[in-house]
């Protein structure tokens, strides 16, 4: 398999790693002696991944590569370690009992940009990794080097107290998450099913605790992504005689685009307000205040629940397929009419939507005159089983680190790396134990990106906790 490597020898040969990692570690203080410190340190490995494949840079994942097994020594002695797809690492910790199916602990090795001309925004700057004012800062600090931290730290732990897994533990941190995990995830997803794996369930990242709650519960809110939605990306394009500015024909491309344009986001796909969010507003009811209880649960009320929930852009990506048109362009002088105008429209598809479905709405809406072509199209994840061992495993977790909150299943609206693994698991989630104010989630893919000490901590028990309770013994 030429995607799976157990050495460097590309970088070797051509004796980059070892001067790259030198480079690299020269930043990191030796002998880093708390958690916090350790993802501080892993924050400051710039392992971007750029839009543009050409700008790629391996030398920090190659150096990073090199920090965890510095930092992880029992991880790194006694896992099995493999590096797929150049960069993507799966680490195998082998159960003591063959017949019990294995699970899959997964996050990601790469961060996102910091966009140009953003630095001086930034509180600390994005790669310092340092700790200030309790808060662990820098890009990665809650997306998502901080699952890849916390994990191992949690793992380091269970392995110095002895405890040996019941059922096979896998760990995997892929190198591509932000740009779709087409190498990272997906490589690690087919070497996992060629060895005929089937998992009990994956745990990805997707939802996080709410710290200060939401739809008026008081309580934090512990949000488990049972689903997560599928995406399209359609071109629409319109065409036009072109010519003179002088003597402009009626019709011309860009009006035709905008009408287009405007007729699709004055006529958004239905909510779809059962399904996942349904089960989520079972959950929270009790929670609820009266009012908001009655008009989200009651179906006398159904209609002014779905004006509310439309008037709020979070809430309206919970209960449908969105509508985003990101990208337009057209003309290229001022005096000539356009030929061709285009642009960019993004979905994101509730389950219960197909692309298939949306395309042909969309070709309704638009009507002929305006070319439709898909660029990229990935339907909605399976929802997982909310009766089954593995989430009352999950929920009784979460109900022990943090008995303060609530639990409730939620639907996932942006991408993870589980639309690979969960083709091979049995159920899929996606939860990370952090505690997030609303004001901090702002800063996930933002600037100013941090994690407080003491939640970070807190999500180092959960994975302790986790893998005791699904691992250990029966």
């Amino acid at each position: 398999m030429g995607w799976l490597r157990k050495e460097d020898q590309r970088l070797r040969r051509a004796g980059v790693a070892a001067v790259a990692i030198g480079i690299l570690l020269a930043g990191v203080p030796a002998g880093a002696n708390s958690p916090e410190e350790r993802l501080a340190a892993a924050l400051r490995f710039r392992t971007i991944s750029p839009q543009d494949p050409a700008q790629f840079d391996p030398a920090p994942f190659v150096a990073l590569r090199a920090y965890l097994e510095e930092t992880f020594p029992r991880v790194h002695a006694e896992l099995l370690r493999e590096r797929v797809a150049e960069h993507s690492l799966l680490y195998t910790w082998k159960g003591s009992d063959p017949a019990q199916q294995p699970l899959l602990l997964t996050s990601h090795l790469d961060v996102v940009p910091v966009p140009e001309g953003t630095e001086e925004s930034w509180e600390q700057p994005p790669f310092s990794g340092v700790i200030v004012d309790g808060h662990v800062w820098g890009r990665g600090a809650l997306d998502d080097k901080v699952g890849v931290l916390a994990t191992l730290e949690a793992v380091e732990n269970l392995l110095a107290s002895g405890f040996v897994p019941r059922r096979t533990v896998f760990l995997a941190f892929g190198h591509d998450e932000e740009l779709g995990g087409d190498h990272g995830a997906a490589a690690i997803t087919a070497l996992l099913e060629e060895r005929g794996i089937r998992l009990w369930f994956s745990l990805d990242e997707g939802m996080i605790i709410a710290a200060d709650g939401a739809l008026g519960v008081t309580r934090p809110i512990a949000l488990i992504g049972i689903a997560e939605k599928g995406y399209l990306s359609l071109r629409m394009t319109a065409r036009s005689p072109g010519g003179h500015s002088s003597m402009p024909a009626p019709g011309g491309s860009i009006g035709k685009l905008a009408r287009a344009i405007t007729a699709l986001e004055e006529n958004p796909m239905p909510q779809r307000s059962g399904g996942v969010f349904g089960e989520m507003l079972r959950a929270l009811g009790p929670e609820l205040p009266f009012w908001p209880r009655l008009f989200l649960t009651n179906p006398l009320f159904s209609w002014m629940s779905r004006s509310r929930l439309s008037s709020d852009p979070t809430a309206n990506a919970f209960v449908r397929t969105t509508t985003a048109v990101t990208m337009a362009g057209a003309g290229t002088k001022e005096n000539i009419l356009p030929r061709e105008a285009w642009a960019m429209v993004n979905f994101r598809i509730i389950p219960g939507d197909t692309s298939g479905a949306v395309i042909e709405r969309v070709r309704k809406i638009v009507g002929p005159d305006i070319e439709l072509e898909v660029v990229r199209a990935r339907e909605p994840s399976p929802t997982a089983d909310l009766h089954s061992d593995a989430y009352a495993v999950l929920r009784a977790t979460i109900e022990e680190i943090a008995p303060d909150a609530v639990v409730a299943p939620a639907l996932v609206v942006g991408g993870t790396d589980t639309k690979h693994y969960g083709r091979i698991a049995d159920d899929s989630f996606r939860f990370m134990p952090l505690r997030v104010s609303l004001a901090d989630r702002t800063r996930v893919h933002g600037v100013s990106e941090r994690v407080a000490v003491e939640v970070y901590l807190e999500a180092i028990s959960f994975y302790e906790a986790l893998l005791r309770r699904s691992a250990g013994a029966p």
